[in-house]
């Protein structure tokens, strides 16, 4: 029997590195050539990999969740027949971890670190102030907990428990206050001082849940929570809310969906206000841009190129409708269900699912009154579509019921202006409330 070693392969182009995100074997299984190993995730795109050979897994290199470096190796097999293959040194398994926090003390040059032995709780109290009178006076202490959980028991000395037991108490129901929550002598004084104090019971067929569930933040999830802790901690945004009209727009919705062929989408309002956008990008360039903050550089782009976020089982994602500025109506609104679907589905490719340089972000008929987008970095704008309301609305001698909307957009301070912002937002107010003018060109 010899030993076969499967590496982490390259995944992409420019990739270093890809996170475990779930093992679909375990030690000792028998695994075939191209058996499904285990899945990785870089970019958001999630890769497959498969085993080469038929042998039995002997060793995982990584648990789920963990970041591993390419090259390194994954999974050793044991199988028929050759020599032994032992990976380096140099290529040992490398994982990348959350940062931690640093020791409070180094150990000295040429000592072997050892792992830190668990920590006991004391075996005496902490001590105790001095009393001025008896035990009944002491610094201040905690004057009502409530009582512990069913089965959790108190910790205190057997002394403590004979007293308790003789004055009748239930230690559960008195608050310790010496180390690890110890109960002492002097808080069974205090308790008799004030009485107990028992939370009401609950009412007749309602229970108290306490558990607790420990989720890790692998995946997809896991991008979101980097990406966004990026954008929050490294882009200054200004939000700007407007209010839209979009009473003729819908009609003209209606209209055409009413006598759109078989072979065409149904019209959302996205694929309007996409048209609306490339048309205000044509004045403002400058919120069609990404940002490389390291360099100090602003690259303005002439091609628009919308990410639309899109809600799916997994999480959200923001496939890409690449070249807005070269596709109608009809195209825009294709292409976002398509991509819609992919991602939904789990087949969205690197492609689709990078490249854009402004966002839209849309929560439906969900979308509230007003929001606050964060923006997709490295971009510098995101445009954030709220739900549709019926309102009355003063035509200047009369409240007439209107189809209205907001648009809550964020901007990145540093490059865009907060009159620059406006100046977009309201030529695409000006669009969507003259939609004719979506299909004038020039």
């Amino acid at each position: 029997m010899a030993e076969h070693v499967i590496k982490l392969p390259d995944v992409g182009e420019g990739v270093a590195e890809a996170e475990l995100v779930e093992w679909h074997v375990k030690v000792g299984d028998l695994v075939r050539e191209d058996t499904l190993l285990a899945a990785v995730m870089t970019d958001k795109a999630t890769v497959e990999i498969p085993s080469p050979v038929h042998g039995e897994i002997t060793w995982l290199g990584a648990e789920v969740g963990d970041v591993i470096a390419v090259g390194s190796p994954l999974i050793r097999l044991k199988v028929e027949g050759g020599a032994a293959e032992e990976p380096s040194a140099a290529e040992a398994p490398k994982t990348v971890e959350a940062a931690k926090p640093e020791p409070a003390a180094k150990l000295a040059e040429g000592t072997e670190a050892k792992p830190a032995a668990p920590v006991a709780a004391p075996a005496a109290s902490a001590p105790k102030p001095a009393p001025t009178n008896g035990r009944n006076h002491f610094a201040a202490r905690p004057q009502f907990a409530a009582p512990r959980a069913e089965g959790e028991k108190p910790i205190a000395a057997p002394a403590v428990r004979l007293r308790a037991t003789e004055a009748g108490i239930d230690l559960r129901q008195v608050p310790g206050t010496g180390p690890a929550g110890r109960i002492t002598h002097e808080d069974i004084d205090a308790f008799l001082a004030r009485g107990p104090q028992i939370p009401p019971a609950p009412a007749p067929g309602l229970i108290r849940n306490t558990t607790v569930e420990d989720i890790k933040v692998v995946g997809l999830r896991r991008r979101i929570a980097e990406k966004m802790a990026v954008a929050k901690s490294r882009i200054p945004h200004i939000t700007y809310v407007e209010e839209i009209d979009v009473t003729a727009l819908e009609d003209l919705r209606a209209a055409l969906n009413k006598q759109k062929r078989a072979d065409q989408p149904k019209l959302t309002l996205l694929p309007f206000l996409m048209r609306a956008m490339v048309k205000a990008i044509a004045d403002q360039p400058n919120v069609n841009a990404i940002f490389d903050d390291e360099a100090g550089v602003v690259h303005q782009y002439g091609g628009v190129h919308i990410g639309i976020a899109t809600q799916t089982p997994g999480g959200l994602m923001v496939p890409v409708v690449h070249h807005a500025e070269a596709r109608d109506i009809w195209d825009c609104a294709a292409e976002v269900s398509r991509l819609a679907d992919a991602a939904k589905a789990g087949t969205a490719t690197r492609e689709e699912l990078s490249g854009s340089t402004i966002t839209i972000t849309s929560l439906g008929a969900m979308g509230g009154v007003v929001t606050t987008p964060v923006i997709n970095h490295p971009e510098v704008a995101i445009v954030g579509v709220n739900k549709i309301m019926v309102r009355p609305v003063w035509d200047g001698t009369q409240f007439i019921p209107r189809k209205m909307m907001n648009l809550s957009s964020s901007f990145d301070h540093r490059v865009v202006d907060g009159w620059d912002a406006a100046v977009f937002i309201q030529r695409i107010k000006t669009l969507l409330e003259t939609p004719a003018l979506i299909f004038v060109e020039g």
